[in-house]
């Protein structure tokens, strides 16, 4: 489908979403959305009136996530925050900057393992579109309104594996926390709870798709979310989510959601430290109860 054609049917869609749930006031709004993007990761963050998005998807999901931006109604993005290098959480950033969507900045972890700053995918992208840029590490702090986006790590720069660079976020907002693991596996998890600086969270984005080599219980126990999202496609990584993570999840009682199980994602919204969570599909949102 030509890329006017394919926007057309969007704002089709996003009409028809709309009328089926119609949106309160969007500057009391606290939602995420964890979208369908395969095994990668995009989340769109709606504080306040403000959108952010946390990671891009891969090159190859990206039409996936336009349309889903689009249907959500996002014309402009406040933010586009880069967890780590991996293509897919970083993939679709070239396109998103090329696109329609206004995005205001580009944020990116300053541990990272690419020979310089300047060859780093965030980096190079913005400056190639003129966006503007900023790099984060752990105890600095983006302000959304009330809300305030933690970056807890990484606390040291991993040259051997490239997950444990990854960007965790506490997103605090006055009605509950999100918890934004990237794709931190158990080693940066040890290093983040030995440091004292893992927090409760009313919601858990699972690190590294749900691969076995993440979400060990001490996490788990130290976070007790109410809600865990996992984003992966077992289609295209069979071994996940991994039958231990959901395991350890199920233990601590923690309900859990898989973008893959919905079409556009899933979306949680918090009131009052409590979290409801949805699938959203084209037709509109469905309420998850497991």
């Amino acid at each position: 489908m030509k890329r006017t054609g394919r926007w057309a049917v969007c704002l089709l869609i996003a009409l028809l979403f709309w009328i089926a749930c119609p949106a309160g006031n969007a500057e009391d709004q606290i939602q995420a959305y964890f979208l369908n993007v395969g095994k990668a990761d995009a989340i769109l963050l709606r504080l306040n009136g403000q959108d952010y998005l946390v990671d891009t998807g891969t090159k190859e999901s990206y039409d996936q996530m336009e349309d889903a931006l689009r249907m959500l109604g996002v014309g402009r993005l406040a933010g586009v925050i880069i967890t780590h290098t991996d293509k897919d959480h970083v993939g679709g950033l070239k396109k998103l900057l090329k696109s329609e969507i206004d995005v205001e900045r580009v944020y990116a972890g300053k541990l990272h393992s690419e020979k310089s700053d300047e060859d780093h995918p965030a980096y190079s992208a913005a400056e190639k579109r003129n966006v503007p840029f900023t790099w984060l590490g752990a105890g600095e702090k983006i302000q959304a309104g009330e809300c305030v986006m933690d970056i807890l790590g990484p606390l040291t720069l991993d040259t051997e594996d490239e997950n444990n660079n990854s960007l965790v976020l506490n997103v605090e907002t006055p009605e509950g926390n999100f918890l934004l693991a990237g794709d931190m596996t158990q080693t940066e998890e040890e290093e983040l709870l030995n440091a004292g600086v893992i927090p409760r969270a009313t919601v858990l984005k699972v690190g590294h798709h749900g691969r076995d080599d993440a979400t060990g219980k001490a996490l788990v126990a130290a976070v007790r979310p109410q809600w865990a999202v996992i984003s992966t496609s077992s289609q295209e990584r069979p071994d996940t989510p991994a039958a231990q993570v959901t395991e350890t999840l199920k233990l601590f009682q923690v309900k859990t959601a898989v973008t893959q199980d919905a079409q556009v994602g899933i979306l949680a919204e918090l009131e009052n430290q409590t979290a409801t969570v949805w699938r959203v599909d084209w037709d509109g949102k469905h309420p998850l109860e497991k």
